[in-house]
């Protein structure tokens, strides 16, 4: 039994760390994960309104990260003008990446300002990124994509 945890632990040893030299990934995602924005339509924010669980039948790879969709309309428009709908930062929190450093946005904390959406961490953190959104925008626009080298 001993050395069947042994062998676990070494197997997963490098899904452990990190080196320190390693960029942050440009996209946020789960782990071990491509797909982006928590698997929810980047679209639906600006179609419906509020985060909509998107479906692996509608989705659309763009540069590298899988998007889903709630409907084939949604993935149509996605991919019609991906600019438009991806998420700022990667999909990383925007309060986080105004503050010098990245951590994960959650899809359920969201707001979309000037035609652009931002995710943030959780609603205490979505609370005071909305106590001063102009500046939290300029300094996350500053920081970008500087933080993922960090």
């Amino acid at each position: 039994m001993r050395k069947l945890v042994f062998a676990l632990v070494l197997g997963f040893a490098p899904l452990m760390t990190t080196p320190a030299h390693a960029d942050t990934p440009p996209v946020h995602t789960g782990l071990l994960s491509r797909v982006a924005v928590g698997g929810y339509d980047p679209v639906a924010y600006f179609t419906d309104g509020r985060p909509v669980r998107g479906s692996a039948e509608h989705r659309v790879t763009h540069q590298g990260y899988e998007y889903r969709f709630a409907s084939a309309a949604n993935a149509a428009a996605f991919r019609a003008a991906p600019a438009r709908y991806l998420p700022q930062y990667g999909g990383y929190c925007a309060w986080a990446v105004a503050n010098g450093y990245t951590a994960a946005g959650n899809p359920q904390n969201w707001r979309i300002v000037d035609g652009k959406l931002y995710l943030n961490y959780n609603d205490e953190i979505q609370s005071r990124w909305e106590r001063g959104i102009p500046g939290f925008i300029r300094s996350a626009n500053a920081n970008w994509p500087g933080v993922l080298r960090r």
